[in-house]
Parts: C-alpha cells; structure tokens; sequence
C-alpha cells in the first residue's frame, strides 16, 4: 500500500474516532462500546441488588459476573439462584460470566459496586464489604474505566473513601485515568411489578461527562428511565431519605397499633377507615427488617451524628420498629396465659422467618426478636420458613428450620411472614395443628393479618392481629 494512503486512512480513522466522540457524547460512546463488545460490563457483588441487574445488563452487553463467595458463583453456574429475584429460565439462557477470580475484572470497562452495607452491632455504618470491594476493584482497574456504586452509603463515601482506595490500589488518578458514579438501588425484593426495567433509575457521576456515560449505560436496562441527579452526594442522600421516610411511616403506624391494642380498638378497622380520606398514604404496620429500611435510617442517624446534629425524630421511628418483635413475642405470651396455658415449656410454632413475604431474605428480620423473647420466658419456640434456605436460619436464628409436617400439639401459633404458602392454609389444618386439652384454650397471633379472625374465634380459639 502506498504509504501517504496508510498514514491517510490512518488518520482518517483516528478522526473519525474524535468525531464520533464528539458529536454522539462520551455516554453514547461507552455504551456503543459495551454494544459492540468492544468492552465489558462488570457486577462485583451478585446478591439480591447484582445478580438481577446483571440478567438485565446481560441481555444487551457482555457481563462480567463477580463475587467472593466461591459456593455462590458455582450454584449461579449450575443454573441455581441463591437470591430467589431472578426470574424462571433467565438463568438458563443467560450469558453472564460468573466468575470469582478477580483478575477477570480487568476486562471490564464499566464496573458496578452492588455490596450490602450493613450495620455494626453499635447501629454504626458496616463499609467493610464496599471498602473490600473497592479494594479488589482498584487492583485490577485499567485506564479509562468508570466504577458506579449502588451500594447504600451515606453522602460522601463513594468520593472521599472509595475514590482513594481505588487510586491506592490501582496507581491511577481518578478524574483523568478513572471516573466514578452512584446509581443508588432501589429495587424491591420480590416485588415482580416494581422491577428493576420498570423503576426510575437515579444516576450519577463525578462530572457532567461521567453523568453523561453511566446515564447513557443504565438507559439500556430501564424502560422507566433515568433521572440525573446533580451530585454523587444527592444521589447518595436520596436513598437514604426514601428509606427513611417510610421507616417513619411504618413507625407510625406501628405506634398507632400499640395505642389501638392498649384501648381495645381493632387496628385494621382504624386503618380501613382512615383509607377512605384522600390524602391517606396507605402504610401498615408490621415487622420492619431487611437490608434497606431496617438499616438506611441507621446511616442517616450517623452522618447526622458526626455534623453535630441530632436526628431525634428518625431515631425514634427506628426505636418504635426496632421493638415491635418484643411486642408481638409478649402478645403471644399474653395470648398463653389468656388461654390458662402453661407458659414455659409451651409450644409455639412461628411461621415465616424472612423480613417480607415470598422472599428468601433472613438478614436484619425482626422475627429473631420474637424467638428470643420467647425464649427468656423458657417457651418451647421452632421456626419454619419455606423460602429461607436452611444454612442460613440455622446461622441467624441458632436453630434448625422445622419442618411444616412435624407442627402438632401447638399451644400458639405465630404467623410472622405472609407468605403464599400459608395464605393457602385452610383453618380446618390449622386446627389440627393445637393442643386439645381441658380448660385451656390455643391463640393465633396474625402479624399480617392474611387470616379471619371470626372464623378462628368461632372455632374456641384466642385470635390477635397486629
């Protein structure tokens, strides 16, 4: 070839390649990169929050699939999904590549950070996963990447923890050989209509460039749409006001319960009534647990804490639900000695171990409270979950997972979680399950209130619904 013609078509190309830079904007050409397969895109953590975002991101781009957990990438790879979240034959078909060999991240030119941040036993930030994760990503970082969280935090971590730990870690500058995002999660566990496609994304990005980019990637896996926020450190305050605005919420509605129960009004009957205003915001009360709304509130108590400023009013809604398994546990036994049960040594069967309904999710439930209640008074307390995987009920509640054919001679029986599965108990099996002995009556607590209580009242038992 002649070589003025090389060097002209090589200079054509590099043209061509500013240009296209230029006119289609850096997040259309990072995400045409991914399109292309030209790069990968990387999930680092893949629990409830990643392995579903990675299915969705998969669908459109090479996934990179990565966690520690050795075990959980093998049943990822045998088509098991340990998080329940992902939907039926999306794990068969799918082309993620798990994997928990961190040199694989290296291919990556966008990686997202999805760690649980939990709390220490103090109520204090946990950031250890997101620091360890930060870590492990700054090793194998290459020039010209962007790394987004969507880990909860409070307003600040990402850039003044995690910006200099990847530096550390990666002998890179950020802002000139690195960009970082957030794009805090707001999935809802086992919520098949308010799915990741149909939620509004809120992204991120340490400048107007790298707000451009992650806009421009996410855009491809929400059909709802993104929503810029102005600053990382918004985007980070965000989630913690949502998650903390419905502790609240719940918190009061709690609160009322307690008040209902103590004059005899029926909670249920207040809330129904009350519904029929407007304005009426349509909370409940019930167990508050999980990894979002049990401990967000914690991360905004914190940060308020270290500016000086008391946030009286969000400790006191976490107080109310962080409670609210003792109550319950002191109904039951309330419940006992209403029915001249003996109370040590009684049998109570607690149903549902999860924070919420058809979710496998044992991590911050409010039904450990009400085992370990039961058992200051010496009950005799088994627990059955049929969603909660066995490992892990017998690491958070020290005890084996019962199982529903062994239930008999029950003097109570608690139903914490409203799973599916007991919503479909008939009250005749129900009844099979008690005791029958003379002079003593059997109680139902029904936090979720998912049975009748006339129809139990009506059968000589002791009926409370929260």
């Amino acid at each position: 070839m002649d070589p003025f013609v090389e060097d002209a078509s090589l200079l054509f190309i590099c043209l061509s390649m500013i240009y296209s830079q230029k006119t289609l904007g850096k997040d259309e050409f990072m995400r045409e990169k991914l399109l292309r397969g030209e790069s990968k895109l990387a999930i680092v953590g893949l629990g409830y929050v990643g392995a579903p975002l990675a299915i969705a991101f998969a669908k459109k781009v090479s996934v990179i699939g990565y966690d520690v957990n050795e075990e959980k990438i093998r049943q990822y790879q045998n088509g098991h999904d340990p998080t329940g979240e992902i939907a039926p034959g999306d794990l068969e078909t799918t082309t993620i590549e798990f994997t928990s060999d961190q040199t694989r991240l290296q291919e990556a030119g966008f990686i997202i950070v999805a760690v649980p941040t939990p709390i220490n036993r103090d109520k204090s930030p946990d950031l250890g996963a997101v620091i360890s994760a930060t870590q492990t990503v700054g090793k194998q970082l290459q020039k010209g990447s962007y790394v987004v969280y969507e880990s909860t935090v409070y307003p600040g971590v990402s850039e003044d923890i995690c910006i200099p730990i990847l530096e550390k870690e990666s002998g890179l500058v950020c802002g000139v050989d690195f960009k970082i995002g957030y794009s805090p999660e707001r999935v809802n566990p086992g919520d098949k209509v308010h799915s990741l496609e149909n939620i509004i994304k809120i992204v991120s990005g340490m400048d107007e460039e790298t707000l451009d980019a992650v806009a421009g990637v996410y855009d491809l896996v929400t059909k709802a749409g993104v929503f810029r926020a102005s600053s990382i450190r918004v985007a980070e305050a965000t989630k913690l006001a949502e998650n903390a605005q419905r502790d609240l919420n719940i918190a009061f509605m709690n609160e009322l319960a307690i008040f209902l129960d103590r004059i005899g009004l029926e909670t249920n009957e207040v809330i129904e009534t009350m519904q029929t205003k407007w304005n009426a915001l349509g909370f409940f009360p019930g167990l508050v647990g999980g990894h979002c709304i049990g401990v967000d509130p914690y991360y905004f108590i914190f940060q308020a804490e270290t500016v000086g400023y008391d946030a009286q009013l969000v400790l006191t809604g976490r107080k109310i639900n962080d409670s609210m398994g003792i109550f319950v546990a002191d109904k039951a036994i309330s419940a006992l000695i209403s029915g001249n049960k003996r109370v040590k040594g009684a049998n109570v069967y607690v149903f549902g171990a999860t924070f919420k309904e058809n979710v496998g999710d044992v991590r911050n439930s409010r039904v450990k409270d009400i085992i370990m209640r039961l058992c200051e008074y010496g009950v005799n307390a088994k627990l059955l979950d049929p969603v909660a995987d066995e490992e892990e009920i017998r690491k958070t509640f020290k005890r084996d997972k019962a199982k529903i054919e062994d239930v008999k001679d029950a003097d109570c029986l608690i139903f914490a979680t409203a799973h599916d599965e007991y919503k479909n108990l008939s009250y005749e099996q129900i009844d099979r399950w008690f005791r029958n002995s003379p002079g003593e009556v059997s109680s139902v607590i029904d936090v979720k209130r998912i049975f009748d209580k006339n129809r139990f009242e009506s059968m000589g038992h002791i009926y409370w619904g929260l």
